[in-house]
């Protein structure tokens, strides 16, 4: 997967496939979204809304052949020269790519990208994907300055000094986090950076009324040939999916972004008019109720246990139509490292009373429910409402904007039970160690991070860690069997109840020209640079 490519060869071959086959350039399209986009800081923003944005405005030195998860070079010239022993990676940036602002990126931008999202003043989501460069910890814990394993050499040349092997360093390395920002630029504003992002992305950001839409027009100075097709790309947000999708019948939207709405989808989806409209994919996900272990009765396993069973996952996929595959565990069907043995929780209200009763909650409890308001997460709530009701959990249900629920499912001991809805976990990278360490393991576990169940259990970090270092030929599936048997565990644990794995449909208009390696990429989902209208 991580072929060395020359960037030569690499540039004259997308030109050549460009000039071949390129589609026309100009034009502009509209996405809809019902929700705002929380901010573009690629340190800060983490869900499958801004992802895709930011994309448009940053670029990383890795990132993947569209439609595929083949890792290639991008800001890099080529991939990283890797030491003997696994732990020292050494990039050469391209020369004369600039930031929107003219200022040409150097090497000291590569450093001060990665320094920042490692800084706790930045209240970084994706800091723990970092920690495992030499001298992150003590950065982190304020005895250092600099981080010692990231070092400038000269103008274009960068090395990364992990503490230990790293199976999934490339991967990291291509995640929007480690997208190269300007120091100049974020100093100047602020908290506010992320409404006035300045990257080296094929697309700058123009105009941004709150609450309304966002503006992208094409980056005239972007160093890959050719790219973006699009001269601009207006997010509408505010816009309510089925109002967004007669607006997308009238030739007003071309792209729905949250899809296709419930109240539409089998109508749709059944007719013909449509087939050339639809794009169908199961996403590596899974949507899951986060439970808090630090909270009350949910600090006992036996309870979270009866949670699990209580739930009927059937008619939760009878709700979004059937759109998803029934989850037994954490892991998806296409993420590596799945058991297809597992077994999880069976539906058993009756077991799940009996647990409820051994853990001292004969009668129950009182619980608060948290969900997006976005149809239809609210009628599955309702629905899971009903399931922890007929065990007598009684849940009262908190329906707020996907921000809202961020920031209190990210705050210790303040959000029970949040229904991930539209918010599942999508891999960020094609490997099991991106459903651990982000969203299960103590260094996530922290304020504004992804742990939601606020679990920390050493003994499995120390596990994961020895996985990820066994990158010699021939480890790979003796590693994978250990992330299963660690997800096995997680399981045991009752962290989460996992309901589904997401099939997800796109509905794009008659203009917008794209497929599903351009509106499904498994990595970016939305790939803006290469969309085009008719």
């Amino acid at each position: 997967m991580n072929r060395p490519l020359i960037v030569a060869a690499s540039l004259s071959l997308l030109s050549l496939s460009l000039s071949q086959a390129a589609p026309a350039r100009g034009g502009s399209m509209v996405v809809s979204y019902k929700d705002d986009v929380t901010t573009l800081d690629p340190a800060i923003g983490y869900d499958l809304q801004n992802w895709p944005i930011e994309k448009m405005l940053f670029d990383g030195l890795l990132d993947y052949e569209v439609g595929t998860t083949k890792l290639a070079p991008r800001l890099a010239t080529a991939m990283p020269k890797v030491s003997a022993d696994g732990r020292t990676y050494t990039f050469t940036l391209r020369p004369g790519v600039k930031f929107q602002n003219g200022r040409e990126v150097v090497a000291s931008d590569v450093v001060y990208t990665l320094t920042r999202v490692l800084d706790p003043r930045t209240k970084s989501p994706g800091q723990s994907f970092y920690t495992g460069i030499s001298g992150a910890q003590v950065f982190i814990g304020g005895k250092a300055k600099t981080v010692s394993g990231l070092k400038a050499v000269g103008n274009y040349g960068v090395t990364v000094t992990l503490d230990a092997p790293n199976a999934a360093f490339l991967n990291i390395m291509a995640m929007n986090f480690a997208f190269i920002v300007p120091k100049e630029e974020v100093a100047k504003a602020g908290a506010d950076f992320g409404h006035k992002p300045v990257g080296t992305g094929p697309f700058r950001l123009t105009s941004w009324p709150s609450g309304q839409q966002l503006v992208f027009e094409r980056n005239p100075n972007y160093f890959f040939q050719n790219l973006p097709y699009l001269d601009k790309v207006t997010v509408k947000v505010g816009l309510d999916p089925s109002v967004a999708f007669l607006s997308l019948t009238r030739g007003e939207v071309d792209l729905l972004g949250d899809g296709i709405p419930p109240a539409q989808f089998l109508q749709v989806v059944h007719d013909p008019k449509y087939a050339a409209n639809i794009l169908k994919q199961t996403n590596v996900n899974t949507s899951y109720i986060s439970l808090n272990s630090g909270l009350g009765p949910l600090k006992d396993v036996r309870v979270r246990r009866a949670i699990n069973m209580a739930i009927n996952k059937t008619k939760v996929l009878r709700i979004i139509n059937g759109r998803g595959l029934e989850a037994r565990g954490y892991l998806p069907p296409l993420m590596p490292g799945y058991d297809a043995n597992e077994v999880g929780y069976k539906y058993d209200p009756v077991a799940a009373k009996a647990l409820l009763a051994e853990a001292g909650f004969p009668n129950g409890f009182d619980t608060v429910l948290y969900t997006t308001s976005t149809d239809p997460n609210p009628r599955i709530a309702q629905s899971l409402q009903q399931d922890l009701s007929a065990v007598g959990i009684r849940a009262s249900i908190k329906s707020q904007a996907q921000s809202t629920v961020v920031e209190a499912a990210s705050t210790p001991k303040t959000a029970a039970m949040v229904w991930s809805g539209g918010m599942a976990w999508t891999q960020d990278y094609p490997d099991p160690s991106d459903f651990y360490w982000p969203i299960l393991s103590c260094k996530s576990a922290v304020q504004g991070g992804w742990n939601w169940p606020f679990f920390c259990d050493k003994a499995l970090d120390a596990r994961a860690e020895k996985a990820d270092q066994m990158v010699a030929p021939g480890q790979g599936p003796a590693r994978l069997k250990e992330y299963a048997s660690i997800f096995a565990a997680l399981n045991k644990q009752a962290l989460w109840v996992p309901i589904y794995h997401d099939v997800r449909y796109m509905m794009k208009s008659d203009r917008l020209a794209g497929g599903l390696p351009e509106l499904e990429d498994p990595i970016h989902n939305i790939v803006y640079e290469r969309l085009s209208v008719k």
